[in-house]
């Protein structure tokens, strides 16, 4: 795997050349704005450096501040046994070296992305309604397929793309909030206005260049998580469900924004858009449908099996996901397919209340268990006072 890993590891540093092409040249256009075409390196010194603080800046806390930014909080092991244990089984299937740290977002649309350096220093963060609706085979699935993306490096890259986008179109924003303010004064001089003519529409298009690159970057890496997940797993439909669940659901993540979207297993901006026109090149993701065939069409539970089901679903336009060397020396892996077991309808809602009790200790509430054994679940603004129970009528003191 460390071959295929290498090799889009080349990939993606071209990519990154080319974005940082395009952060040079729209700095070279502000610094002819600026200097009223006299000198460009004035823009260029300006917009290198402030790439060079936002990477600083996100190299140390980068992590801290794309979990903040999407809402997710640490959880112990102790709130939430299953999920630790799930994420523990994966990384000892994919030989992850420590157990990353466990986030939830209090959120109902049901996704999950992954942050960090290494896979030494990395995190976990599920929303509340990915661990309501996935049975333990989906959310392992799902688990394994963000740490997939650990272990190919997918999440410094992603985090370094993201950044370089933001920083694109930042400048961007300056330029045009600038450009509006001096735009009189630049008009009148002799030559002034070709020279903004030429920054403004480079300022358009340069965004629009990098978030191309920004999303190929990210269309590129799933299929290599999802070939990655049903290996660890050995159980390809366990993702495929999940998938399908996730998708289906519809319902707005709230949290997620246009630099944020790339990191999560599916698309939190778009649902799964399957049209053939310019929106595809727009997408973050690969499309979802094609996704779910690919999973369900796999023979074994290897990257071999993951090409041939890939290229029977695509076709002649698929290609080869891997290199020869990785399909060569990949030992063949069968699937190994729980029996499948109708949830009942308790199961579904002890799941739901288990994240509950979740969200709500994390927002401080307070849990008292009654003698009559009803739980008691009070805000935190109750502290030290004194309620009834609503079924033994005994008086509960919330501390």
């Amino acid at each position: 795997m460390w071959q295929q890993i290498k090799a889009n590891k080349v990939k993606s540093a071209i990519l990154f050349f080319i974005m940082g092409l395009v952060l040079i040249s729209l700095g070279s256009v502000i610094g002819l704005y600026i200097t009223e075409g006299k000198d460009p390196f004035v823009g260029i010194i300006f917009a290198f450096g402030f790439w060079v603080i936002l990477t600083l800046v996100s190299y140390f806390k980068g992590d801290d501040i794309f979990l903040s930014m999407n809402g997710a909080r640490r959880i112990t092991p102790n709130e939430h046994k299953k999920l630790y244990n799930i994420v523990e089984e994966v990384c000892i299937a994919s030989g992850m070296p420590s157990v990353p740290k466990i986030y939830i977002i209090d959120e109902q649309a049901p996704n999950a992305f992954a942050v960090g350096k290494s896979p030494k220093s990395a995190s976990v963060a599920v929303t509340a309604g990915l661990l309501e609706k996935l049975n333990r085979d989906e959310l392992q699935g799902v688990i394994a397929h963000e740490i997939a993306h650990i272990q190919n490096r997918d999440t410094l890259y992603m985090l370094f793309a993201s950044l370089m986008l933001s920083s694109i179109v930042m400048l961007c924003e300056g330029f045009f909030r600038s450009a509006g303010r001096g735009s009189r004064r630049s008009s009148s001089g002799n030559g002034g206005g070709w020279i903004i003519l030429i920054c403004l529409i480079f300022a358009i298009l340069a965004p629009i260049i990098a978030e191309l690159i920004y999303f190929a970057i990210s269309r590129k890496r799933e299929y290599l998580a999802d070939a990655c997940a049903a290996q660890y797993t050995r159980n390809p439909q366990g993702l495929a469900n999940a998938l399908a669940k996730i998708s289906g659901a519809k319902i707005k993540l709230n949290t997620a924004n246009k630099y944020s979207a790339p990191m999560y297993i599916i698309n939190p901006l778009a649902f799964d858009k399957e049209s053939k026109s310019l929106k595809d090149l727009t997408s973050t993701h690969p499309s979802t449908k094609s996704r779910i065939k690919i999973l369900y069409k796999m023979t074994g539970a290897d990257v071999v099996s993951y090409q041939e089901a890939y290229s029977a679903i695509q076709g002649k336009k698929g290609g080869k996901l891997f290199s020869q060397n990785l399909i060569n020396n990949t030992q063949h892996l069968s699937i190994i397919t729980p029996q499948a077991q109708e949830e009942s309808m308790d199961e579904k809602i002890e799941r739901r209340r288990e994240v509950e009790d979740v969200m709500w200790k994390k927002n401080k509430y307070i849990f008292k268990v009654c003698s009559c054994e009803t739980k008691i679940k009070a805000p935190s603004c109750y502290y030290g006072k004194t309620i009834t129970c609503p079924h033994c009528k005994e008086e509960i003191e919330l501390k």
